[in-house]
């Protein structure tokens, strides 16, 4: 886990969000990397590597069994204010996909929709024609129609990172106590 020698920084990657995001999600003890490569459709390597790189940002720890434990307030302060601005929203033309950002669950039925064609991840089996929203990783999407809970923090993260919705950052799952008294519920 080591940088190239001419600049020894360590970067997040997109992936890495994604890991963290379903590690978030863990009751008990983390499932091992073969058990997250598979599910999340990465390799067994690059969990392991995004471990790393996310415990070098301070955002993971490993508890005593070795175990990767998300750091569930770094990583709730990352997500309102600097994932945006790391990954932002890259947006292309129209295509068929699976709904994200403010056209899928939670945030579908908090707002208004636009006159607009809604946001969808490409995807061969996505049954909505939208304007493409890429996702965070190429595997996103199979990942995300695999896990509900998984789908859910990503429609959020993908509502922050496309700027569409402020009531986003309401929704993110209560990692800690606290939030505004009027937030929505």
């Amino acid at each position: 886990m080591s940088g190239s020698k001419s600049n020894p920084q360590i970067v997040l990657r997109p992936q890495d969000v994604v890991v963290l995001l379903r590690l978030s999600l863990q009751r008990g003890p983390a499932p091992t990397y073969a058990a997250l490569a598979e599910e999340l459709k990465l390799t067994a390597s690059e969990i392991h590597a995004g471990v790393e790189r996310s415990m070098a940002a301070q955002l993971l720890r490993k508890d005593a069994a070795g175990k990767p434990a998300v750091l569930l307030e770094p990583l709730r302060l990352f997500v309102q204010h600097g994932l945006r601005y790391c990954f932002p929203a890259t947006r292309g033309g129209m295509t068929r996909g699976v709904p994200t950002s403010y056209a899928a669950p939670p945030m579908f039925a908090l707002i208004v929709q636009p006159n607009e064609a809604p946001p969808v991840w490409p995807h061969k089996v996505g049954a909505v024609r939208g304007a493409a929203f890429y996702p965070l990783y190429p595997t996103v999407p199979d990942a995300a129609l695999a896990n509900p809970a998984l789908y859910e923090l990503l429609v959020l993260v993908d509502a922050i990172r496309g700027g569409a919705c402020e009531s986003a950052l309401w929704r993110l799952p209560n990692w800690t106590s606290g939030g505004p008294p009027d937030a929505p519920t």
